[in-house]
């Protein structure tokens, strides 16, 4: 099987220009030329451009050159990540990869993307597997709640932030003028990056990395976990972005009356979110309230910033 970061496949530094000749030492954003491809002004292979400048040069004719900034992840600012990290990379290839946003590399394909996808599982697991063993008495229910805040968007951007790896992002010159990087960014950022640690230094040392980095989460959600009302905080939170008020309707119940599960799903305005069960319908729609916040934190992430 070839090597997925051979340079015929991922050639990150170089985007296929000849030289290296427009960049600074300091691997500084530069404007380099870099001509249509075909006669539509690109190709399948084009760079991934930034939504900021879409629609910008759409109406130009085909033949006008476009400008691309490019960043380029040097010697120094690899090794400022990686000690951020608490990581060496064998392979920095791997750490750029991670770092490449879909902004700025060649194709979506070249981007961090499906690092993110992979690094959402093992993250997964490695929490399941650390949850199973620590809290032995907690039932399924629980340990899900906690895995399920743990590994959420939201406590990804939270420790990214506080590893400060938005200064080692690639960005298009889109979001690399913005002052400040959307937090979904550099939640999938983290999740690239435990996928990139797994697959350069196997299953041991992404744990470890994702342990170092949620350790401190795992047990503050473990604590609060029992204390939290989750249908006070969607009412809260459903009213800020919203506008509107929560509602909770039953879908179902199964068992004998004196052991009786209650099925209950939270809807906000047309907006129905994942039922939950129940062993009492209070029970129940505090389930159902977790699942919607759960859901809105995912979708509305740089709203609450």
């Amino acid at each position: 099987m070839s090597d997925p970061y051979d340079e015929d496949v991922f050639d990150f530094v170089s985007f296929d220009f000849e030289t290296l000749d427009d960049l600074d030492d300091s691997g500084e954003y530069l404007d380099v030329d870099h001509p249509a491809t075909d006669a539509e002004g690109g190709s399948a292979d084009a760079p991934v451009r930034d939504h900021h400048e879409a629609d910008e040069g759409s109406s130009q004719d085909d033949s006008v050159s476009r400008k691309l900034r490019m960043l380029v992840l040097t010697d120094e600012m690899a090794a400022a990540c990686e000690q951020a990290l608490g990581y060496h990379f064998q392979d920095r290839r791997k750490l750029e990869h991670s770092l490449t946003h879909s902004s700025i590399a060649r194709t979506r394909l070249d981007s961090n993307e499906r690092l993110e996808f992979l690094g959402d599982a093992i993250m997964g697991a490695i929490v399941c597997e650390h949850l199973y063993h620590t809290y032995s008495e907690l039932p399924e229910g629980e340990l899900t709640r906690i895995k399920s805040a743990v590994v959420s968007r939201h406590t990804c951007a939270k420790v990214s932030k506080k590893m400060d790896l938005g200064q080692f992002l690639l960005l298009g010159k889109g979001l690399s003028v913005r002052e400040r990087i959307p937090s979904s960014i550099l939640a999938a950022a983290f999740e690239a990056i435990v996928a990139g640690v797994f697959l350069d230094g196997g299953y041991d040392a992404a744990k470890q990395f994702v342990m170092r980095s949620l350790l401190d989460e795992i047990e503050r959600v473990a604590r609060s976990a029992h204390a939290q009302n989750f249908k006070s905080m969607l009412q809260q939170m459903a009213q800020k972005i919203f506008s509107q008020t929560p509602v909770y309707r039953m879908l179902d119940e199964k068992g004998p009356d004196h052991s009786k599960c209650f099925q209950i799903s939270a809807a906000v305005g047309s907006r129905v979110f994942p039922a939950a069960w129940g062993p009492s319908k209070k029970e129940a729609e505090q389930n159902a309230a977790r699942n919607a916040l759960e859901e809105i934190l995912e979708s509305n992430l740089d709203l609450l910033d």
